[in-house]
């Protein structure tokens, strides 16, 4: 198995389950990880990355770590300081419309959306509320190239479209699509040399639908035009995933080895939770399991069974455990506090 793993966690593409993922499989394994200084939760995000981010980073000692998943805006030469050599770069993509639609509930209070109503409304004239200066613009245009290290108000030319896909391409080892997820799962497992179980997730930070519309296909268009470069991105690695898929796993076996995962989720849900899933925050019995709510989103999570044995309760809780509260457990693991 892979164990030394940079994963490009994009705003508000599952990346939080995929997070989750690494988080047991790297617990497991006594994996180390490139923490956030003094234990918080994202690498000084929107500052491009640097090493020196890296709680027990020293440029003297040559000390690498095994995972570095936490938000970074990506900047690859900084990032070859704190893991091996060896690394496997991944990342995963959302299509750019709901990727806008889900930000704009979740970063309400973002500059660029705090005065609309509605994401129609900030469309109909985007300038007007958007203003490339600010610090927290890339919520509101073009998230996906922020986060890959880009400028979100770049020109769209055929050439810097291009260059930035051959850069991404260039860095990254692949890319999952969070439209496919159990694909990309099993796409993980096959270039990880994982085992089905490492790669078995229940959604995390997933949003109740009450607060999810329907966006009009004239909005539709106006997103995809407001945030073209992303959707040069997306549509490019959709394509890419699937050639991917067709020459190293092919279809049939796809189709099997999603059986397979669906089948052992289904069967962790009927040994682990309580009901039939995802819970509204305000139903959620253990306080330790409550998801951060952020904006005008809320958060679903998760109620574990009762008398589950210790062995099992324990795997049950780490699947559902959301993530800053695991990832506060792992760091306390890692840099355990010095006794006064």
């Amino acid at each position: 198995p892979k164990t030394d793993i940079v994963f490009l966690k994009v705003h508000k593409s599952a990346s939080s389950t995929v997070m989750n993922i690494l988080f047991r499989f790297g617990e497991r394994h006594n994996l180390t990880f490139a923490f956030p200084l003094g234990g918080g939760y994202q690498l000084y995000y929107p500052h491009h990355f640097l090493a020196t981010f890296v709680q027990g980073f020293s440029p003297r000692s040559p000390r690498r770590f095994n995972i570095l998943c936490h938000h970074m805006r990506f900047l690859q030469p900084e990032v070859q300081k704190v893991v091996p050599s060896s690394a496997i770069y991944f990342s995963i993509l959302r299509n750019p419309v709901q990727l806008m639609e889900s930000s704009f509930v979740y970063y309400k209070g973002a500059s660029a959306f705090s005065r609309v109503r509605s994401l129609e409304e900030f469309l109909s004239q985007p300038y007007r509320y958007y203003n490339p200066a600010s610090g927290d613009r890339h919520y509101a245009r073009n998230l996906m190239t922020f986060d890959f290290g880009f400028n979100p108000d770049a020109e769209v030319s055929p050439e810097r479209v291009q260059l930035m896909l051959k850069a991404i391409e260039a860095s990254f080892d692949f890319l999952l699509i969070s439209e496919y997820f159990d694909e990309s799962m099993v796409l993980l497992k096959e270039r990880l040399c994982w085992d089905l179980d490492s790669v078995v997730s229940f959604p995390l930070n997933s949003r109740d639908s009450s607060t999810k519309s329907p966006l009009p296909d004239s909005v539709v268009e106006k997103l995809k035009a407001w945030n073209r470069l992303d959707w040069e991105i997306y549509t490019h690695f959709n394509r890419t995933f699937w050639e991917r898929i067709d020459r190293d796993i092919g279809r049939e076996r796809m189709r099997w080895e999603v059986k397979a995962l669906r089948e052992r989720q289904a069967e962790l849900a009927r040994t682990c939770l309580q009901g039939t899933g995802s819970v509204a925050p305000k139903d959620i019995k253990d306080s330790s399991l409550r998801p951060l709510q952020h904006g005008g989103a809320r958060i679903l999570g998760y109620n574990l069974k009762q008398g589950l044995d210790r062995e099992l309760e324990r795997t049950c809780r780490r699947l559902v455990t959301p993530e800053l509260q695991y990832s506060s457990l792992l760091y306390k693991k890692q840099f355990p506090p010095q006794p006064p």
